[in-house]
């Protein structure tokens, strides 16, 4: 039975998935009608805490990730049984739970849906983890990655954002 709430262009972004156990994931979730929410120093640090903890992540390693003021970005290992779908439901939940929770109000965070990618080689991880962290770079809000407080990698141990004001 298919769900007609779901616009179009979400059902389409689900058919043909498929969750392979130890592969790697290219992700992107984007904001409620792209408000650059995460602007907000409060938002972001809330969600980024939340995204780059382990717990967040069951069945799976968050290998590296950033936060934007519109949109995250995640590079996202798969473990044994571990269904992308169900994983970004708990996560994006999550997180809009703790987003909510920073700005005093309830409302919508994501837009329904994500995109993802499957990394095929390993060679291309590291690729995608440097497209990943170049993003505040590319976007004018940091000169070098490091500059940028919402981002994080599993090579250099760094796991959370910090606040800034």
């Amino acid at each position: 039975m298919e769900n007609n709430d779901i616009p179009r262009g979400h059902r389409a972004l689900r058919k043909g998935r498929y969750s392979e156990s130890g592969r790697t994931y290219l992700l992107t979730a984007v904001t409620f009608q792209r408000h650059p929410l995460f602007a907000d120093w409060r938002c972001a640090w809330a969600a980024s805490a939340h995204l780059a903890a382990a717990p967040t992540w069951p069945q799976a390693e968050l290998l590296c990730w950033v936060l934007m003021p519109d949109h995250w970005h995640g590079l996202v290992r798969l473990g044994d049984g571990a269904d992308l779908s169900s994983l970004m439901r708990l996560v994006k939940g999550g997180a809009a739970r703790t987003a909510n929770l920073a700005r005093g109000r309830a409302g919508l965070v994501w837009e329904p849906g994500f995109w993802d990618r499957a990394v095929r080689k390993e060679e291309d991880v590291v690729a995608a983890a440097r497209y990943i962290v170049q993003n505040p770079v590319r976007a004018g809000l940091a000169k070098r990655p490091a500059e940028y407080p919402y981002w994080g990698a599993a090579w250099l141990g760094r796991q959370t954002g910090r606040q800034t004001a």
